[in-house]
């Protein structure tokens, strides 16, 4: 669809557009668990431990979740288009450090870096779906971008196989800048400038809500490092958690009293399917993100695999994903969407049983492909069908707040999954291998060796198992939020476009 503006010759196309926006998105993406199949590569290259390997993931979901509420309203504020190219630029940049880099230090300082350029792009994704997409195409265009982000995590350890036997770890964050340039050229070619709101910004919302976001998460994250203690001097985790809970409540009260511009417009949570779709995006994201961790060990460590070898075993997830999301995306147009999710909640949690049940050390490896196949078809119908059940009844001034609260919600839920992996691993390796045995599997792991000694490969398959029934569990509870999906709104009209947009 190419649509013609009054003001200008140059007409919008939204499909360009989208594929434009969603080359970047898809990299931002890949990056969240790219890492994981790298995690025993970087530990011996940079000689670190497996805690502080963990941190190069953590950090970076942390960096990227907390300023998203920020970030989506700065799209409102100053344009989609403008924020997009700056934290393109922004990552393509901190990728070349992260290749760069000597120590985990200076790695986990240049993901942070990432995460902060990936912040400033990912609202604007959606902004510009919902801002630019008639009506009847929005779901097909949802589609799309949902299945983006699904394959992306799905990809992130295929492509990191690859990547990591052929060269090194080192290119999982080299290959970003090359793909960076092209997207950054594709975008401004194609993605159009949109209207931008005058109002004053919320200055004092911006600082309560970076705090508590980042209290919050800082302390579930670190809390098993310091045995949810003392961090330091009077500072506790606990104490951090519930400060940062404190300072929340006082921003939603400031959101609600205020007479200005508010960052996060309340009323965007009287839309039922938003409410309810930004609740499930958090069990999704912790979901995804808590899995590929135990996964990826026991594939490398009991199974001896090699990083690429690992990586192929997720496959067919991949291929399912992408094949399927063309049909599901006319399913999401055609018909009520709402039972969709469901079905692919359902779906996802089926595969974890797969793994749960198959994956020990005398498993054929074949079989593992079967529970691959099956997370595949799952994200198919979970990803597109959520996102456009949530995002559809927004009005386009709230796009970008709206993209912002439900993007937050998914890297929330990614930064939590991916700190209570890292405790839950931890603490069933020590349960099942006991103190020493678990010191010697970790040094097995950061030594790079092809597998861990034969004594100790059912015991920690069984641990990293038993850590997959926890991503298993809040999926389900994920598809039980998911009932409450209302029946989306019939469409009227086309989408009314502003005279002012332009693509310059």
């Amino acid at each position: 669809m190419i649509t013609k503006l009054e003001s200008t010759s140059s007409p919008i196309r939204p499909w360009a557009a989208l594929w434009s926006l969603v080359l970047g998105f898809f990299m931002i993406l890949v990056d969240t668990t790219i890492v994981s199949v790298a995690n025993p590569s970087i530990m011996q290259g940079l000689d670190t431990t497996m805690v502080a390997t963990l941190w190069a993931t953590s950090a970076y979901l942390l960096a990227y979740a907390v300023p998203l509420l920020i970030t989506g309203r700065l799209g409102d504020r100053f344009g989609p288009r403008r924020m997009y190219l700056l934290g393109l630029s922004i990552f393509t940049l901190s990728s070349l450090a992260c290749g760069l880099s000597g120590s985990i230090e200076l790695l986990i300082l240049a993901r942070v870096m990432q995460g902060l350029g990936a912040s400033l792009m990912t609202p604007q994704t959606m902004a510009v779906i919902t801002r630019i997409f008639a009506p009847r195409e929005r779901g097909s265009a949802m589609a799309v971008w949902g299945v983006t982000a699904g394959v992306a995590t799905l990809v992130g350890p295929i492509l990191g196989g690859f990547l990591l036997d052929a060269w090194g770890w080192e290119w999982i964050f080299f290959i970003n800048v090359p793909v960076g340039v092209l997207a950054f050229v594709l975008a401004m070619r194609f993605v159009p400038k949109l209207p931008t709101s005058a109002h004053r910004f919320d200055w004092l919302g911006v600082i309560l809500s970076a705090a508590g976001m980042f209290l919050v998460v800082f302390g579930i994250q670190e809390g098993q490092s310091y045995d949810w203690g003392v961090i330091w001097g009077p500072i506790s985790v606990w104490g951090m958690i519930i400060t940062g809970v404190v300072i929340l409540v006082l921003f939603v009260v400031w959101q609600r009293v205020q007479r200005g511009e508010p960052l996060i417009p309340l009323q965007i949570f009287r839309d039922r399917n938003f409410s309810v779709g930004s609740a499930v995006i958090v069990t999704v994201g912790f979901s995804v993100t808590g899995m590929s961790l135990p996964l990826m060990f026991y594939l490398q460590l009991v199974r001896g695999q090699t990083p690429t070898q690992s990586a192929l075993m997720m496959v067919p997830m991949a291929v399912l994903s992408i094949a399927l999301a063309r049909p599901v995306g006319l399913l999401i147009d055609r018909r009520d969407p709402r039972r969709i999710p469901i079905i692919g909640l359902l779906i996802v949690a089926a595969g974890l049983v797969g793994y749960v049940l198959l994956a020990k050390p005398d498993t054929p490896i074949w079989m593992l492909l079967i529970p691959s196949a099956i997370l595949g078809v799952g994200n198919a119908f979970m990803w597109g069908p959520m996102a456009s059940l949530t995002t559809f009844s927004l009005d386009p001034e709230l796009a970008g707040a709206g993209s912002g609260v439900y993007n937050t919600s998914r890297q929330v839920g990614a930064v939590l999954g991916s700190a209570a992996m890292a405790m839950l691993m931890d603490s069933r390796i020590t349960a099942l291998l006991g103190e020493q045995a678990a010191a010697s599997a970790g040094h097995a792991a950061g030594g790079g060796v092809a597998a861990l000694p034969e004594p100790l490969r059912e015991g920690f398959a069984t641990a990293m198992m038993q850590s997959i029934m926890m991503p298993m569990s809040v999926i389900l509870i994920g598809a039980f939020i998911a009932i409450w999906f209302a029946p989306r709104p019939a469409r009227t009209g086309e989408i009314k476009l502003p005279n002012t947009v332009s693509v310059d």
